[in-house]
């Protein structure tokens, strides 16, 4: 978990950045921004605020770590804290290099020197890369004589970050431990940020098996069990639902436990083993059968894991359990499918 209210912004650069394809320019600042206390406070909330998730990275290269340039650059911060202007000059122009796609605008690129960041309980320094592509407009009203006068004046809106990732000064010999945000990458050629830039792989901890499994339980129980098995939507709902309340009930996951408890059956269980091995071969990683659970991880992937069956585009039903209360039929008459629902009292 981050904690950034005693974080102390000890230095900042900025640098505009262009788009390479368009033969948009670097222009380099020659010094620190000197700043007061007050826009000091202002941007540090512009920073920080939107680091809210518990999802972390690692900086990564296929072959070596060291030819990852930001790790290369952000290493050499750590090591000389006043070596801060000259490699921000170098992570700038590896940012350009990045900036190819069309739809990657020209921006202000920060580098700053953070302190103070606490980070599961430990202090520690971090670089914080940050990237400002929006503009909006906004109405400045001031007083003349016995009226007033309205202006217009392009801006940043500083609750609105577009990019940013802050780089820790621990777990450096895999790669330092990076959280990281991107509020503009809605499709596939805006991810230059993560994966070209910074090149970015998930740091495999509680938070990283967590989401996964829940994953790969979703993606069973809705793809591989109705190709093999003879089940209704109800109980595929009741399944996934009960996989839910295992993940919000365990403080540990225990592979042998939850197929034994969610699962059960002896050829359920067969077959959520094959397709697990399956699921970690075609991604490249493998989810530990015991780890943490990570509730902040749990909440999230739960949004993903609704128990609904869609009739049709008339009728959804929401299943939080119990399907032998659904019985599912079929109208000769009307020639239409149906459900019974049967429960004791309507709220």
């Amino acid at each position: 978990m981050l904690v950034t209210s005693e974080v102390k912004l000890e230095n900042i650069i900025l640098h505009k950045v262009g788009n390479k394809s368009r033969d948009e320019d670097i222009r380099f600042s020659k010094e620190p921004l000197k700043l007061d206390n007050f826009v000091k406070e202002l941007l540090l909330k512009y920073f920080l605020s939107p680091f809210k998730s518990e999802e972390y990275f690692n900086l990564y290269h296929e072959s070596d770590i060291n030819l990852n340039e930001v790790y290369s650059f952000v290493s050499k911060i750590f090591a000389e804290p006043e070596s801060l202007h000259e490699q921000s000059m170098n992570l700038a122009r590896h940012l350009y290099e990045q900036s190819t796609h069309a739809k990657i605008k020209e921006g202000e690129f920060y580098v700053t020197y953070l302190s103070d960041c606490v980070v599961d309980g430990e202090a520690v320094d971090a670089v914080g890369l940050f990237k400002s592509e929006s503009r909006e407009t906004y109405l400045k009203v001031y007083p003349n004589g016995d009226t007033f006068d309205i202006d217009s004046e392009d801006g940043v809106n500083i609750n609105k970050l577009d990019k940013g990732c802050l780089i820790f000064n621990t777990d450096g010999e895999h790669g330092y431990l990076v959280a990281t945000v991107d509020n503009l990458s809605k499709s596939n050629e805006a991810l230059y940020w993560k994966d070209d830039f910074l090149k970015l792989k998930s740091r495999q901890d509680s938070y990283f098996h967590t989401q996964k499994i829940m994953s790969l339980c979703k993606s069973f129980v809705e793809e591989r069990l109705p190709e093999e098995f003879d089940v209704s939507r109800a109980e595929q709902a009741n399944l996934l639902h009960k996989s839910m309340d295992f993940m919000k009930e365990k403080e540990v996951f225990d592979l042998n436990e939850f197929q034994n408890e969610v699962i059960k059956q002896p050829d359920l269980i067969e077959s959520f083993q094959n397709y697990k091995s399956t699921y970690e071969t075609e991604r490249n990683f493998e989810i530990k059968p015991e780890f943490d659970i990570h509730d902040s991880a749990v909440k999230k992937q739960t949004r993903y894991m609704k128990s609904i069956i869609k009739l049709d585009k008339s009728f959804h039903i929401y299943v939080h359990g119990n399907s032998q209360n659904i019985e599912k039929g079929y109208d000769e008459e009307r020639g239409m499918h149906f459900y019974q629902l049967f429960f004791k009292e309507e709220s």
